[in-house]
């Protein structure tokens, strides 16, 4: 009998502020060129995203004045708990249990810090039963949504017959700092937006999760990541990323289905987190995909913008709204430099 989890419920959820592009790039406009002339260079990007609308948990107007550390860290732990709070229970309404039904939480988030941490304020939140073993992850970022499964996976394979719940946060708004005019800070505002999801791992009907990985690139830490800075997480990601996909992220693909005695051959089908336009497109290149077939991908970019590891569970989400059947290889890309790996096999 296999003792491959299986994904017997999802849910994601936003916050209720929607971030319409062209005010973001009215207000973007204004706030950054009234002091640096020599950024407008920049702001094609908004166009060129590929993002209509996005989801904050603050008002635009909170973006245009400085916060420290204690305010982003207040908005941050409450309004992560409110979304985890959300997904948790429809992924448990989806599946027909209770809170007693939960043995095992694991939550990601990249994009705050609070100890107790998130899992341990929601089992308190929720009442949860008092045995069930959680683990926090942080620092994963982008590729938090796969490898944050993957860890949910592997807890729920080393138990079988118990209940694993895998929830994501990421309110990447909170992350924005208004005096930091380096061209990361600016293209993240074309970019990032909060959102959260979840999954329930189990026993039942669903996709089964079958193997799981990453690979991390030497001599490759500067290209995404955190700056610890006294009012706030300073975003760092490289514009070489897309470089990066096209020319590195195929021997990694492949490095990891041979293990599993597959090539690229034998998928069906991508979960791939959608970092962007070019990132999809190098995707498509990487993987020998033609233009436009991560149209899921495109599709949540879209609507929703980068919400750092969560973006991916709505990718899967979708996938399992189209009734994908066959092998789907889910991945995403964080710090590290690392691609997270997680096969998933949809019957």
């Amino acid at each position: 009998m296999s003792t491959d989890p299986r994904v017997i419920a999802t849910a994601t959820a936003v916050p209720p502020i929607p971030l319409r592009r062209q005010e973001v790039e009215a207000r973007a406009l204004a706030l950054f060129t009234s002091r640096a002339q020599d950024l407008l260079h920049l702001f094609p990007a908004y166009a060129n995203a590929g993002i209509d609308a996005r989801y904050s948990c603050v008002p635009i107007e909170w973006y245009l004045k400085p916060s420290g550390w204690r305010e982003r860290t207040r908005l941050y732990v409450s309004h992560a708990l409110d979304l985890l709070e959300q997904v948790a229970s429809e992924c448990l309404e989806t599946a027909g249990l209770s809170t007693d039904d939960v043995d095992a939480l694991v939550v990601a988030s990249t994009t705050g810090i609070a100890t107790p941490s998130l899992d341990a304020l929601l089992m308190e939140r929720m009442g949860l039963r008092r045995d069930v073993m959680r683990l926090p992850v942080f620092g994963l970022g982008c590729a938090g949504g796969v490898l944050g499964l993957a860890r949910a996976a592997a807890m729920a394979r080393a138990h079988p017959g118990q209940r694993v719940l895998f929830l994501v946060v990421e309110l990447c708004g909170l992350t924005f700092r208004i005096n930091d005019l380096s061209k990361a800070n600016i293209i993240a505002t074309a970019l990032f937006g909060d959102g959260a999801a979840g999954a329930l791992l189990g026993s039942g009907d669903g996709p089964r999760l079958t193997t799981w990985g990453e690979h991390t690139w030497r001599n490759s830490l500067d290209v995404m990541g955190w700056r610890i800075e006294d009012d706030g997480f300073g975003v760092l990601f490289s514009s070489d990323i897309p470089r990066i996909v096209q020319s590195r992220f195929r021997s990694a693909v492949d490095g990891f289905l041979a293990k599993s005695g597959l090539g690229i051959g034998g998928v069906d089908g991508f979960i791939c987190h959608p970092g962007g336009t070019k990132v999809i497109a190098a995707l498509e290149e990487a993987l020998g995909l033609a233009p436009e077939t991560l149209a899921a991908e495109r599709a949540v970019l879209r609507d929703f913008g980068n919400m750092s590891a969560a973006t991916v569970l709505f990718v899967l989400r979708e996938a399992m709204r189209e009734r994908r059947r066959g092998r789907q290889l889910m991945t995403g890309l964080g710090p590290g430099f690392t691609a997270g790996f997680l096969m998933l096999d949809m019957g």
